[in-house]
C-alpha cells in the first residue's frame, strides 16, 4: 500500500460526454494543429521518443485509492475493504491494465494534448477500457461516436448530474487546458510547431545532400585537348555534358557502392586555359550550415519539453549520480503532472460518480492517486539504512524496502525464533545481565563493554596526544586522501566526459562524489605510495610508525568506501592508543 502523501495542485481537466453540454455549447475551439502534431510523431524521432519516454514511465506508476485526510493536505491510503478501494483496483482490469492504460494515455498528453477514455460495460459483468485519440472521435448530433479496433461505437450523451454505474459506454475526455482558452488542449509539441516544422526542412537538405552523389564528387579538369567521355556503345563520339553529369548522377543514387558515388567526371580542356590538374566541387556551405541548424532544432525542441533536455539529446556526458538528479527532475516535471491529469479525470469522472449512490456524504474525500516510488531512481541507500537499522532509529520494513526485499521477503516467526536461539548458542559466556538471562547485544548502537578501547574517541584529546600530533596526523590524512583523488579520477569510477568536471573538486573530497567499493580501494591501488611522511613524523613525536601507518590507512580506506569527507574532529578517532608507544 502507498504511504500517506502530500495533496499536489493540479492543473488538468476532465468531462463525461453530456447532452448538458451539446445544448450550450459554443464554437468549438480550433485543433487543427493536433492532426500536424500527430503528423511530426510519425515523421520525427525525437518527438516520437520523447512522447514514448513518458508512456514508458507512466506505466510504471501504479493507482490506488486515497482519502484525504482531515488536514485537506495529506492523501491517506484507502482501507484496502473500502468500496473505494474496490472501485479504483477494478479500473482497467487490475494492475496489468491499469499499466496499459497509462501508458496509452502518456502519447496523447504529449502530443494533442488530450485524449479520451471510453469504457464499456461487458455482457458479463466489468467494462472494457480503451484510450481513444481525438481523430477517433466524432459527433454525430447528440450522439459522440468512437472507432475502437475499427468499429464504430455510439457513446449517447451520460446523465449531467452523474452517478450510478451506466449500460451504455461512457466517454470522459481527458486534457491538459491551454492558459488562455480552458477548452483548448495544451502540449509541449503544440508550442514546437513551428520549430519542428523548420526541423522537417533541415532534414530534407540533408537527405538530399546524402543522396546527391553529384555535389561530393565534382569535377576534374585535365589540361590537354578538349575532349568529353564517351560512352562504350557511340565509339569514339562524344556525350553532351549535361548527359554525362546525369547518367553518372542516376547511377551514383541507384548504385551508391558503384564507383560513380565517388570518382569525379573528368574533362580533358586545352592547357592554355588552366595552368594544372584542378578539381571543381558543387558543395555548397549550406551544406554544413544545415548540419548545425539541425542540431540547434533538436536542442530547442529538447529544450521546449516539460522534462530535462537530457532525456531527448541522451546522458552520455553525466556521471550516474546526475542521471539520478534527472531522472527525479523527469519525473517530477513530466511524468507526475500527466498522471496527475488522469487520475483527477478518474477522480471526477469515474470514482466519486459511483462512491455518490452509496456514499454521497464521503464521496468527495476520495480520490485516485498514484504511487510512482519505483520511478523515483535514488543512490543506493542499502548501507546507510543497515547502519540506521541497527542503530535502533529505523523499522525491519523500512530496511527491506531500502535494500530491495518486500515484505514477503520478511521471516517466519518459526524462522526468527530459529535465529535467535543459534545466536543465543553462539554467544560467548559471562554476558548474561542481572536476572541472568543472556544480554542481547545485536541492536545496540554503542560499545558498552568496559575494556580499554583501540581507537580514541573523535571528542577526547588525551594529555599525550598533543595539538602537534594532532595537526600531524590530520595533514597526513589529507595528503592521503589528495593523492587517492587523483588516482581516482583517473579510474573507471570517473568517466572521460566527467573528468574535466571532477578537476573542480578538492581531490581530497573526490571519494565523496564518486561511488567506491570497498573492494575497489584496493583494487585501484588508492593509497599506495600515499605516506612518505609518515615515518619520520612518527618518529619526531614518539610514535610506532607501523601502528600509525595501519591506523590511519584503515581510517582513509573507511572514509572513501563510506564517502564521507575527513574532518579535523574526527583526527583523534583515527588515532589508536597502542599507536602512542614511543618507537624504538
Amino acid at each position: 500500500m502507498a504511504p500517506a502523501s502530500p495533496r499536489r495542485v493540479i492543473t488538468a481537466a476532465a468531462s463525461r460526454y453530456t447532452s448538458r453540454k451539446i445544448k450550450g455549447q459554443t464554437k468549438a475551439p480550433d485543433q487543427g494543429w493536433q492532426e500536424r502534431a500527430w503528423t511530426f510523431y510519425d515523421t520525427t524521432p525525437e518527438v516520437r521518443f520523447a512522447a514514448q519516454w513518458i508512456s514508458g514511465a507512466m506505466s510504471a506508476a501504479t493507482l490506488y485509492a486515497g482519502y484525504i485526510a482531515d488536514d485537506g493536505k495529506t492523501i491517506e491510503p484507502a482501507p484496502e475493504d473500502s468500496r473505494a478501494a474496490e472501485i479504483v483496483s477494478a479500473i482497467a482490469g487490475g494492475p496489468e491494465g491499469q499499466a496499459q492504460l497509462l501508458g496509452r494515455m502518456g502519447p496523447h498528453l504529449v502530443v494533442p494534448g488530450e485524449g479520451w477514455l471510453v469504457i464499456r460495460p461487458k455482457e458479463k459483468g466489468g467494462q472494457d477500457w480503451h484510450v481513444v485519440s481525438v481523430q477517433e472521435m466524432s459527433k454525430q448530433g447528440q450522439k459522440l461516436m468512437a472507432e475502437i479496433n475499427g468499429e464504430q461505437v455510439e457513446i449517447p450523451p451520460a446523465d449531467p448530474e452523474g452517478g450510478g454505474e451506466d449500460t451504455d459506454p461512457i466517454a470522459i475526455r481527458v486534457w491538459q487546458p491551454h492558459p488562455r482558452r480552458f477548452l483548448e488542449a495544451d502540449s509541449p509539441v503544440r508550442a514546437s510547431i513551428g520549430l519542428l516544422e523548420e526541423l522537417h526542412l533541415l532534414n530534407a537538405a540533408v537527405g538530399a545532400v546524402a543522396r546527391s552523389r553529384l555535389t561530393g564528387r565534382g569535377v576534374l579538369l585535365v589540361p590537354q585537348g578538349t575532349r568529353f567521355p564517351s560512352t562504350p556503345t557511340q565509339g569514339n563520339a562524344e556525350d553532351d555534358l549535361i548527359d554525362v553529369f546525369m547518367e553518372v548522377a542516376e547511377t551514383a543514387y541507384r548504385e551508391p557502392e558503384s564507383a560513380a558515388a565517388t570518382v569525379p567526371i573528368i574533362l580533358e580542356v586545352p592547357a592554355e586555359h588552366i595552368a594544372a590538374i584542378k578539381r571543381i566541387t558543387f558543395e555548397s556551405t549550406f551544406d554544413e550550415l544545415a548540419l548545425k541548424l539541425r542540431d540547434e532544432a533538436i536542442r530547442r525542441f529538447a529544450t521546449g519539453l516539460d522534462t530535462p533536455a537530457e532525456v531527448v539529446l541522451g546522458m552520455g556526458g553525466i556521471n550516474h549520480w546526475g542521471a539520478w538528479a534527472l531522472k527525479e527532475e523527469a519525473v517530477t516535471l513530466g511524468v507526475q503532472p500527466r498522471l496527475d491529469t488522469v487520475s483527477h479525470a478518474l477522480t471526477t469522472q469515474w470514482l466519486r460518480p459511483l462512491l455518490a449512490v452509496d456514499h454521497p456524504d464521503t464521496a468527495h474525500r476520495y480520490v485516485v492517486a498514484t504511487d510512482t516510488s519505483g520511478l523515483r531512481v535514488r543512490g543506493n541507500r542499502s548501507q546507510t539504512a543497515l547502519e540506521v537499522f541497527n542503530a535502533g532509529a529505523l523499522s525491519a520494513a523500512a530496511l527491506r524496502r531500502e535494500t530491495g526485499f518486500d515484505e514477503s521477503d520478511a521471516p517466519t516467526a518459526a524462522e526468527e525464533a530459529t535465529r535467535r536461539r543459534t545466536e543465543d548458542e553462539e554467544q560467548p559466556p559471562g554476558q548474561g545481565n542481572q536476572d541472568g538471562q543472556e544480554r542481547d547485544t545485536r541492536d545496540l548502537p554503542v560499545d558498552e563493554t568496559e575494556g580499554e578501547p583501540d581507537t580514541l574517541p573523535a571528542a577526547a584529546t588525551p594529555g599525550s596526544l598533543s595539538a602537534a600530533v594532532l595537526e600531524a596526523a590530520d595533514g597526513l590524512i589529507w595528503t592521503a586522501l589528495a593523492a587517492a583523488g587523483e588516482k581516482l579520477r583517473r579510474t573507471p569510477a570517473c568517466p572521460r566526459s566527467e573528468r574535466g568536471r571532477a578537476r573542480e573538486i578538492e581531490p581530497a573530497r573526490l571519494h565523496t562524489v564518486l561511488r567506491v567499493e570497498p573492494g575497489q580501494v584496493e583494487q585501484w591501488r588508492l593509497l599506495d605510495g600515499a605516506w612518505p611522511r609518515l615515518p619520520d613524523v612518527a618518529a619526531r613525536y614518539g610514535l610506532d610508525p607501523e601502528c600509525l601507518a595501519a591506523s590511519l590507512d584503515s581510517y582513509c580506506r573507511e572514509l572513501i568506501a563510506a564517502g564521507i569527507a575527513h574532518e579535523w574532529d574526527l583526527t583523534p578517532g583515527a588515532l589508536r592508543t597502542s599507536c602512542l608507544a614511543v618507537a624504538a
